[in-house]
């Protein structure tokens, strides 16, 4: 179909094919990203390969000093009278094969495990009593383990270092160059190193308070620590795909209740992004208008919500909203209504309540931001369109919604991502409630953050809770990525057209 086609069919039509081809490029995304997997792991091996190449050509080419570098860490700045230097290396690798004898061998060789020895009473024939020995902690090992995993990939890191080091001294000295010394060395790092200084607390940090936890939790989605498999009373052990089959399984309780939730997580992502965006644009173009007075009246109004801190806002609402509520108890004395209207605890009301509760507090951050980008629409597209016959209808349709789109695609990104993870507004006004029976740990109005929270806290299934969030991930960052190299914000950054 051609674009002029495009352009003569009907709205509905031109909104089903938009979303056709939506959802042919997220089924893209998701068959890309899947083959990405093994071309992923490719990569990974052979950029290990020519790692073990190069480090072969350095043997090969090192004299004797940077050859016995390979064994003793250091050895060629020391031998090239680089002393603290090379007694840094050195003590770096002393540290490391001191770790690993210690704790860290077997620490890594627990990863494989998680534990053999569990918790349980046993006979003391010296006391003639039974007491409880102490097990094997499943956590513990797979904690331990990864942390020995990085940290041998660490050292790993500072023995290429070390290598590549004595290397380039040895090709200093056999031109004849100037080796510096240790005071040169700490000059560089604050000079043309610069960058390499301030980057190593923050990436340290990274890797022991982001990255770690990161992938413990990311391990665990491939385990059995349940509520059976506690530590220390219980062991947990790997049990590889098996938590993914299950969630995906329509026979079990877990994937009737994961289907629906995440249907009903991505309604709610969809209605409370583009219904906030667009209500939030159509009242900054209402108070803009030319015959409007008190503008800034208007828009400190709408925009006290936002100084109230949100939590309260919920809190208050659902105080409010209750069946008990304030707003319950004044229909019932006006008379408006016979019975209390059951704004939290009907499974359909909830949900249209906790959407319309989400535009009073979402639009006026839309508005805020719609405000400043409709001002600088070029006022000669209006006028153009004007002299043309446009209607106000179709000036917002043609010029302001592209425009807007164009300029805030990464915005609407954000947001929706943002609202697939929405902990607060479901947490705080519903609780996730009403209950539902045929769910596990989860009720009607529960996004699967919520739910996973309550994996997590009430059930303690933290394998499931750990499956749910790769999940939720990699939906995320399939929509993201999709959905942002198809904008025209990515493809045409220069000029809106």
């Amino acid at each position: 179909m051609t674009s002029i086609d495009f352009f003569f069919l009907p709205w509905y039509k031109k909104v089903f094919i938009k979303l056709g081809n939506f959802f042919k490029a997220l089924g893209k995304g998701l068959f890309g990203f899947i083959l990405a997997i093994p071309k992923g792991i490719w990569m990974l091996i052979k950029n290990i390969g020519l790692f073990f190449l190069g480090l072969g050509k350095t043997f090969a080419r090192g004299d004797f000093a940077t050859k016995i570098s390979f064994v003793i860490m250091g050895f060629g700045s020391i031998v090239r009278k680089q002393f603290i230097k090379g007694l840094l290396f050195l003590s770096v690798e002393i540290g490391y094969f001191y770790y690993m004898v210690k704790t860290g061998w077997n620490d890594m060789l627990g990863l494989k495990s998680l534990g053999t020895k569990q918790q349980g009473w046993a006979f003391d024939e010296e006391l003639g009593i039974e007491i409880l020995q102490d097990g094997d902690n499943s956590m513990k090992f797979l904690l331990f383990g990864i942390l020995s995993v990085m940290v041998t990939i660490a050292f790993v890191t500072f023995w290429r270092i070390s290598i590549s080091s004595a290397y380039e001294t040895q090709l200093i000295k056999k031109k004849g160059g100037k080796v510096n010394n240790f005071i040169d060395d700490v000059k560089d790092f604050f000079d043309q190193k610069l960058y390499k200084t301030l980057l190593f607390l923050p990436i340290t940090g990274v890797l022991l308070f982001t990255i770690l936890p990161l992938i413990y939790m990311i391990s665990i989605a491939f385990t059995n620590y349940d509520s059976v498999h506690q530590p220390p009373g219980n062991l947990f052990s790997w049990v590889g795909i098996k938590n993914f089959k299950v969630m995906f399984s329509s026979n079990s309780v877990l994937g009737s209740t994961f289907f629906p939730i995440l249907i009903w997580t991505i309604i709610w992502a969809v209605v409370a992004t583009f219904g906030n965006y667009i209500l939030g644009m159509l009242l900054a173009m209402l108070i803009n208008k030319k015959d409007i007075k008190f503008k800034a009246f208007w828009r400190t109004i709408f925009v006290l919500s936002i100084a109230v801190p949100q939590f309260v806002s919920l809190l208050l609402m659902r105080n409010l909203l209750n069946n008990d509520g304030a707003i319950n108890m004044l229909l019932l004395d006006l008379g408006l209504i016979t019975e209390k209207i059951r704004f939290l605890s009907d499974p359909l009301l909830a949900k249209f309540t906790i959407v319309l509760v989400n535009f009073w507090v979402g639009i006026p951050y839309s508005m805020l931001i719609t405000t400043g980008i409709l001002m600088n629409i070029p006022a000669d597209l209006y006028e153009s369109a004007r002299i043309d016959g446009a209607s106000p209808y179709v000036m917002f349709k043609k010029i302001t919604l592209p425009y807007m789109l164009f300029v805030t695609a990464p915005y609407l990104i954000t947001q929706f991502i943002g609202n697939l993870n929405n902990f607060n507004i479901i947490y705080l006004l519903s609780g996730g409630g009403p209950s539902n029976l045929d769910y596990y740990q989860a009720g009607h109005t529960d996004l699967l953050v919520t739910w996973l929270y309550k994996l997590t806290v009430n059930s303690k299934d933290y394998n499931y809770a750990s499956t749910i969030g790769i999940i939720v991930f990699v939906l995320s960052a399939v929509f993201s990525l999709i959905t942002y190299r198809n904008s025209k914000s990515y493809n045409n950054e220069e000029e809106f057209q």
